[in-house]
């Protein structure tokens, strides 16, 4: 039974993987931890995710909660990921980071710990969603630098960050199949008076409305026709499904820093 610590529980994305968590067979919550200070501090894990009561408190302290867990899953905010490496590198305890709107300070970070423990980061933990990305990766490779590629994502009006992780690690695999670096060619939206689109730039706009859980579309366009990917995210668990994946996955691996790709089995 893969034992399973909850960091952030007292978010949507933490109480999403509560949810799944408990309703697996093959894994058990063993722990749930916040920030310290937090209102929730001390609240059942279950009985937040509507769940009822499952006898486990959540905790502000982070080392604590990794004592008996095989594996902790993450989504927090990015500056809960140094001590929630640290807890992570002090119990040895492996961990899935699916935390978005990291800058690559902590990217490094994630980078530095995974010389001790095994980590898997993704901007997007769905299996679906990672599975878009490489068919993006693909008609980027098949369709040259004549078609030109905008990404919009729709995300709810809660969401901290843009643009959405998946939408840069979209932008990323096109880039990456056109030998391109998506910093040197991104367009971050656009205003005022913007003159011609340069050739190769890699559009990347944001929504945010609603309570929509996330929609991605990649367009290539040509002066002839136009080709749409998309996927629409329905449900916040998919996510929590992916990242319990990837954390029983992930826990007999040795030290390193692993992404959904290599759960996937992408090359």
């Amino acid at each position: 039974m893969l034992k399973v610590a909850v960091f952030g529980a007292n978010g949507r994305m933490g109480r999403a993987v509560t949810r799944v968590v408990s309703a697996s067979s093959d894994a058990e919550i063993v722990a749930a931890c916040t920030e310290p200070g937090h209102e929730t501090v001390g609240q059942d894990v279950g009985e937040l995710a509507g769940l009822g009561s499952l006898g486990i408190p959540i905790s502000g302290d982070a080392e604590d909660a990794l004592v008996n867990a095989d594996v902790a899953i993450d989504f927090t905010l990015p500056a809960a990921v140094p001590g929630n490496l640290a807890a992570a590198q002090a119990t040895g305890c492996a961990l899935v980071m699916g935390t978005t709107g990291l800058s690559a300070d902590h990217v490094g970070m994630l980078s530095h710990a995974s010389d001790s423990i095994s980590i898997l980061y993704g901007r997007n933990l769905s299996v679906g969603v990672n599975v878009f990305t490489e068919l993006a990766r693909q008609a980027a490779s098949y369709l040259d630098g004549d078609w030109d590629v905008e990404i919009t994502e729709a995300h709810h009006r809660y969401k901290l960050d843009a643009p959405s992780g998946t939408a840069l690690q979209l932008g990323e695999a096109v880039a990456d199949a056109r030998g391109q670096n998506l910093a040197d060619v991104q367009v971050l939206g656009r205003s005022g008076h913007t003159g011609e689109r340069p050739k190769g730039a890699i559009g990347i706009h944001a929504i945010r409305a609603g309570n929509i859980v996330g929609d991605h579309t990649v367009a290539f366009v040509s002066d002839t026709e136009t080709v749409e990917l998309t996927h629409h995210a329905v449900d916040r668990e998919l996510f929590a499904s992916g990242a319990l994946r990837a954390a029983a996955w992930l826990v007999n691996k040795p030290a390193g820093l692993y992404s959904m790709r290599d759960v996937l089995g992408f090359e």
